[in-house]
């Protein structure tokens, strides 16, 4: 699932915070990254709407909520991944032009993964 351009700032920003953080150090924090600093009600919307879809989890015994990512950030790109592929008509095509055009050193990690996986 894709993410729209907010959602993603603020998913990064979670990403990377070594805790979890309350809707205003999150607004402080794009405030810092972006140009454009959202109102805190448009932050705590998109933080409702990412909880929603469980990219977030909201701990609702504190006092302000604290937010904090449901899974890691390189967890999501395997399920974006994983989307693409699964939508695709010919697999092994997609697969092969993927390999095909990633850099010698990556198709090398790749090949060392899978041969570690099959032993």
């Amino acid at each position: 699932m894709s993410l729209g351009e907010l959602e993603q700032a603020i998913m990064d920003l979670l990403w990377d915070a070594t805790e979890p953080q309350t809707a205003n150090q999150v607004r402080d924090t794009l405030a810092e990254r972006q140009e454009n600093t959202p109102a805190i009600t448009t932050v705590l919307t998109v933080l409702g709407r990412l909880h929603k879809k469980g990219f977030v989890v909201k701990d609702d015994a504190r006092r302000p909520h604290e937010f904090s990512a449901a899974t890691s950030r390189e967890d999501h790109t395997v399920q974006l991944l994983n989307d693409v592929l699964g939508s695709a008509v010919d697999k092994h095509a997609v697969l092969a032009r993927f390999i095909g055009g990633i850099d010698p050193s990556d198709a090398q990690a790749v090949r060392h993964l899978l041969s570690s996986r099959d032993k």
